[in-house]
């Protein structure tokens, strides 16, 4: 009630005091102190499903306006109205968050700027279980709210008495709240920076260079900044970039206050937060503290860079893709594809183009998708596909009939000249089949310049985030196509002979073991049932290739024989593993650093302990993430200077679906992993290379102690690091 008070004061005194047209405006939309009986904003308290202890609740207030002229307001409703008041009845230990708003729309009236939302939309509000809460009771939650609906004409304060029973434990979940988490704009989580300089208000957000911007607006949360200034919301906005920072200047006003009148806000804030809406669906959150921001760029008011240098990132991503740790199982595939490149000119252009096809065809697809998921309010990355248990037992079984095929088991009836047969002439749709599957394979993992890509790619407009993965793909095939188009490079292959049929059966070795290691991935996401269900059809599947091979060997009709074999191997798997699919599957690697588990409120922990963080993120189907842990981070050495540092060390484990760290993923600017960042005290993150040696991954605090000693403190790794 002091709030909505406060906020009545304000407009009385702008009235008052503001240029008649305000006046006027203002009276254009009187607000009626009495709800009606019917509310023109129906609303309505929803949960997502049961609580359990020690863990958060997501909460919604659902609003859904009775026809198409009433619309809500934002926490700040700009230059007139009020936002939305809750007051909870919760039992005890229970608590409440702060209200998420999904990104509202700008209502310009009378030369009035008001953030309102349009149509149906949802508040969630978080609310956090104690730990003592005791399975199987139902909990009381109660909750008394005021909110105000209003037309272009009229404004009306409407109320409402609401209560849930929750249930503490188990039980099914309001599929609408994807939605709606999808609405909510995700937070960056690297500091903007603010400075009020004169009556304007200038924010530094970081923001990766070359982002089509498209119509961008920003809603600031601050109502009041200091000494009676105020967001002129009406006015224009400059944006410009300089580097990874996108600077905007806001425009101030003064309200004219009467005498003896003092300003409750006289002081600068330390913080100001808000919406970065880009004005075609896409929204950003930020939080900026104080600090200078350069004035500079801002006032050139130059156009941001083109989209070219994010097409040649995912472009060269691509390329050094060929190179990754992650992509070594499916080298046996590309080696063949080489070896058979040395054909006719007409047949090696053929080849290359089929299999740059496939690739590309590959990576749009499976970008699409995600773009699609993220649309409908799923949190996922780049990697989803392999968070999917039905994805990798597919991908078992075709590491399986593929590791047969090259040991000569038995041979593809229509692709004797594939990848994966005994080298004869190729055919175009081998080449193609090879792209798409050397495509899924590869692309989970992110190397150098495609990190930045695909991060962008979240916020990009679709035509163009399908246009950077095209560019991804193009760079994975890029080696092959210059061999189907370059002759010399052809060249200097080896020729076919008697060595190709031996080559070929070597190669079996590296795919059987992508093979084991899908085994021990399926074990990890769906538990050991599941694990042993799928050797039981991948055991009927080999049965059936050896006995098809026999057959092949002999002469006589194979085929139908296999599918007779495969068939009620393939029928139990398809009842079984549902049935023993458990989320349990996979408890976390052990590890010398005894890391914490991420989440936000145990990163945010550390920071405010003044320790120094060290933050990786990792999956047991990331080869990369795998390799640079071996190498690099799960090292006695590296244990030892973490110890004297006293950094804290933090893993998120990314193997199963996880949409904290597809948050934090995204508020990185990145789409996949591996990711490592470190947070020292008094700093922002540092993000360090994607692929690490132990010197990478200590230097952050090695630097820091130096710096420490050259200002009078001990050098060490176990001093100055405060």
């Amino acid at each position: 009630m002091a709030h909505r008070f406060a906020v009545l004061l304000a407009m009385a005194l702008a009235m008052c005091f503001a240029p008649a047209a305000f006046g006027q405006a203002l009276s254009q939309t009187p607000i009626q102190n009495a709800p009606r009986t019917a509310p023109n904003l129906t609303a309505n308290l929803v949960a997502e499903g049961a609580a359990k202890p020690g863990q958060q609740i997501m909460l919604a207030m659902t609003f859904v306006p009775v026809s198409e002229e009433w619309h809500g307001y934002w926490k700040n409703p700009g230059d007139a109205g009020y936002g939305m008041e809750l007051d909870w009845e919760l039992p005890e230990g229970w608590s409440a968050g702060e209200p998420l708003y999904p990104a509202p729309d700008r209502l310009l009236i009378s030369g009035l700027m008001n953030h309102v939302f349009k149509g149906a939309y949802a508040v969630l509000i978080p609310v956090t279980v104690p730990v003592s809460a005791r399975v199987g009771q139902t909990e009381k939650v109660g909750l008394s709210a005021q909110w105000l609906a209003c037309t272009d004409r009229i404004c009306v304060q409407e109320q409402g008495s609401f209560s849930l029973k929750i249930a503490v434990g188990s039980g099914p979940t309001d599929g609408r709240f994807a939605e709606w988490r999808g609405a909510i704009p995700p937070m960056i989580e690297s500091a903007a920076t603010f400075q009020i300089t004169g009556e304007n208000l200038r924010i530094a957000i970081p923001m990766p260079a070359g982002l089509d911007l498209g119509a961008p607006h920003l809603f600031l949360a601050n109502r009041s900044l200091s000494q009676g200034l105020q967001p002129s919301y009406a006015a224009r906005q400059k944006f410009a970039y300089e580097g990874d920072r996108l600077a905007v200047e806001i425009p101030l006003k003064r309200l004219i206050l009467p005498e003896g009148y003092a300003d409750e806000d006289s002081g600068a804030p330390e913080e100001v937060e808000g919406i970065l809406s880009f004005g075609d669906g896409r929204s950003i959150q930020f939080k900026a503290v104080a600090g200078h921001v350069d004035a500079s760029f801002i006032n050139s008011e130059g156009d941001a860079p083109a989209l070219g240098w994010l097409l040649l990132a995912a472009l060269a991503g691509g390329l050094i893709l060929n190179v990754m740790p992650c992509v070594f199982p499916i080298l046996s595939l590309k080696a063949m594809s080489l070896v058979r490149a040395g054909g006719s000119e007409r047949q090696a252009r053929s080849e290359g183009l089929a299999y740059t096809a496939g690739v590309v065809m590959a990576c749009v697809g499976l970008g699409g998708m995600m773009l699609a998921l993220r649309a409908a309010g799923q949190q996922v990355g780049w990697a989803f596909q392999l968070q999917e248990p039905a994805v990798v037992v597919a991908l078992l079984v075709l590491a399986a009939v593929i590791t047969a095929n090259l040991a000569g088991v038995f041979e593809l009836p229509s692709l004797n000249a594939g990848p994966i047969a005994k080298g004869r002439r190729g055919k175009p749709a081998s080449a193609f089949a090879t792209g798409l599957l050397a495509a899924v394979v590869a692309t989970p993992c992110t190397g150098p310049f495609m990190a930045a890509a695909m991060g962008a790619a979240l916020l990009l407009p679709s035509a163009q985030a399908l246009l950077l993965f095209a560019a991804l793909g193009s760079g994975l095939a890029l080696p092959f196509l210059l061999l189907g188009f370059i002759p010399r490079l052809r060249r200097m292959l080896p020729k076919p002979g008697p060595w190709m049929e031996r080559f070929r059966r070597l190669m079996a070795i590296p795919m059987g073991l992508t093979a084991l290691a899908l085994i021990w991935l399926v074990s990890r996401l769906g538990g050991t049932k599941f694990a042993l269900v799928t050797l039981v059809l991948v055991a009927g599947i080999i049965i059936g290739l050896l006995i098809t091979g026999r057959l092949q060997r002999s002469g006589k009709i194979a085929w139908p024989a296999f599918g007779l074999i495969a068939a009620p191997f393939l029928i139990f798997a398809g009842f079984a593993l549902p049935a023993t699919h458990s989320q349990a599957g996979g408890s976390a690697a052990e590890s010398i650093l005894d890391p914490v588990n991420y989440s936000a409120d145990a990163l945010a922990e550390a920071r405010a302990a003044g320790q120094p963080v060290f933050l990786w993120f990792t999956a047991d189907w990331c080869v990369t993430c795998k390799v640079n842990e071996q190498t690099s981070i799960e090292r006695e050495e590296t244990r030892a200077a973490f110890e004297q540092a006293g950094v804290v060390a933090m893993r998120g484990d990314w193997t199963q679906p996880d949409d904290a760290i597809t948050q934090y993923l995204t508020e990185q600017g990145v789409a996949g992993i591996p990711l490592y960042v470190w947070y020292l005290p008094g700093a922002e993150a540092e993000i360090l290379p994607q692929i690490l040696t132990s010197d990478i991954v200590t230097e952050p605090i090695r630097r820091k102690a130096a710096t420490a000693g050259g200002n009078g403190q001990s050098i060490g790794l176990d001093a100055g690091l405060d």
